[in-house]
């Protein structure tokens, strides 16, 4: 009962700070140097057998808390999670090591490096190279800090729900922030287009991507750490919440990418666990798509509609879109064609958006992270995407005890093809699946023997 009562405290706590940084913006500063003091003593003063679990946490906490620090102006820079994640993984490499096993993605980091260096030659007079590089490349370096860093490292399945628990909070208070922003959804919709009203004056991308993250948490919170009654009931309500503000951004990426990992999660745990589990798994599973299906009535109702042409690729009108993909196709493809035409370095990092601003005046940043590094790193970007994909699947075969791997890898995948690497979340979920999960040793008792 105690557990219960401060697992809500800790959220309506994260309800609040939502809501007193709608009404005075300037505590969203506050907060971030408080969250970031708070985790810096947790990292420092931990024993050293807890050292690992803390900057997990402290880098899952930041992660969450990423898009409503930006939209609120309240890091010390746009990057500034992702560079606090590189630290905290960084203070992890000083304290703890690294796995030698891991040496394949210190190889992913140093084939980055020659990019930097062609778009000395290739980028254009008027690019700010240090800002164009950095944004470029800090989502990937930042994957790699934490990939050499998570790799092989033990965590307990209890720990692990912990800090997908403590990732999951910041988004709570964006989602109170999303709602006091823009109470009513049906004011501002002109159209089936991604809405930054809707989605609390932000991009409507990586917002959807962040609350398709806590939709992702709270729903497998459901599944398997709501031991009561009263907490189901409240995880289905915030996992309502959450779902209700990532449709209504209509941004498709985000809300597709939390199914998609939902449901592979759920194979996988379903197949995990005893009979008697799976029975409750199926009738908790009924209770998830009857409230989907609820959240889909409300969204449709609250938009009028347009939230049904959305998804079915029809413009406001009911006319079928030519094309799907809201132009991340012809993106892709024209990343394709550089990838072509400089097929062993690639045309350098950044290369791509400042070609595009050189092109047709304004430089569109990519959503696929894959194209993006096909085009920026040439053969050296094959290399970087095998890595990516094969040693995770390397490592799964030798530890099978985490049944969140291929939902984070799915996660991880989809989010770089909708939205590139625009925040941490994808870089941070990926190394996720490194870790090596445990099962929790239960105490043994003996009997003292009576002499």
């Amino acid at each position: 009962m105690k557990t219960n009562t401060s697992y809500i405290s800790v959220i309506i706590l994260h309800m609040l700070i939502g809501m007193l940084i709608y009404f005075n913006e300037s505590l969203s500063k506050v907060y971030f140097f408080v969250a970031l003091i708070y985790f810096l003593y947790r990292i420092v003063f931990a024993a050293n057998n807890q050292k690992t679990i803390e900057i997990l946490t402290a880098c899952a906490y930041f992660v969450g808390a990423e898009v409503l620090l930006r939209m609120t102006k309240g890091a010390i820079a746009y990057e500034a999670v992702k560079y606090l994640v590189i630290l905290f993984v960084a203070m992890g490499m000083f304290y703890k090591g690294l796995s030698g096993r891991a040496y394949p993605y210190f190889l992913y980091l140093m084939l980055l490096v020659p990019s930097i260096f062609v778009a000395s030659t290739t980028l254009s007079f008027d690019a700010n190279f240090r800002t164009n590089i950095a944004f470029v490349l800090s989502g990937p370096v930042c994957l790699g800090f934490c990939a050499l860093y998570f790799f092989e490292k033990k965590v307990t399945i209890k720990q692990l729900n912990k800090l997908l628990f403590y990732m999951a909070l910041p988004i709570v208070a964006n989602t109170v922030y999303i709602y006091f922003y823009n109470p009513t959804v049906r004011d501002v919709l002109s159209g089936t287009a991604s809405n930054r009203a809707t989605s609390g004056g932000w991009g409507a991308n990586q917002v959807a991507t962040i609350l398709g993250l806590g939709m992702f948490v709270f729903a497998v919170r459901l599944f398997t750490s709501s031991p009561s009654l009263r907490i189901k009931i409240f995880n289905v309500i915030l996992f309502s919440a959450i779902a209700f503000r990532a449709i209504v951004t209509f941004s498709r990426g985000g809300v597709l990418t939390a199914i998609l990992s939902i449901m592979a999660f759920l194979v996988v745990y379903y197949f995990t666990v005893s009979s008697r589990q799976k029975n409750n798994i199926i009738v908790v599973f009924s209770v998830f798509c009857i409230a989907m299906a609820a959240i889909w009535v409300v969204s449709s109702n609250q938009t009028d509609g347009y939230i049904d042409l959305r998804y079915t690729n029809k413009d406001h009108l009911g006319r079928e879109k030519e094309d799907v993909t809201t132009g991340r196709g012809e993106l892709f493809k024209k990343e394709l064609d550089g990838f072509i035409s400089n097929p062993f370095l690639g045309i350098g990092s950044s290369r791509a958006k400042d070609q595009r601003i050189e092109v047709d005046g304004q430089g569109v940043t990519s959503h696929s992270e894959v194209s993006r590094i096909l085009a920026e790193h040439g053969m050296l970007g094959v290399m970087i995407l095998v890595i990516l994909m094969i040693k995770p699947l390397g490592f799964r075969s030798h530890y099978k005890g985490n049944y969140y791997f291929y939902a984070f890898l799915c996660f991880w995948f989809a989010t770089i093809n909708h939205s590139s690497m625009r925040i941490a979340a994808p870089a941070f979920i990926y190394a996720l699946a490194l870790l090596n999960v445990i099962n929790e040793k239960n105490p043994i008792h003996r009997k003292q023997l009576k002499e």
